[in-house]
């Protein structure tokens, strides 16, 4: 779900965070690691972050409801 009011629209403050998918710098990134049929912790990989709008939309195709 998009929110769609003036605070959305703002840039995000110099936090130094950034999302690993689209680049944009962000408040605030989120990380899915595990969850049922999914192990990021024991598979070794590039750890990769994502603002909510990637991270939703990353999960949503992780899942099968996407492409």
């Amino acid at each position: 779900m998009r929110q769609h009011d003036d605070a959305a629209k703002k840039p995000a403050p110099s936090t130094g965070l950034r999302c690993d998918f689209c680049g944009e710098s962000v408040a605030s990134v989120r990380r899915v690691a595990l969850d049922q049929g999914y192990d990021r912790l024991q598979t070794p990989h590039r750890e990769l972050y994502a603002c909510a709008a990637c991270s939703e939309r990353k999960e949503k195709t992780r899942l099968g409801l996407e492409r």
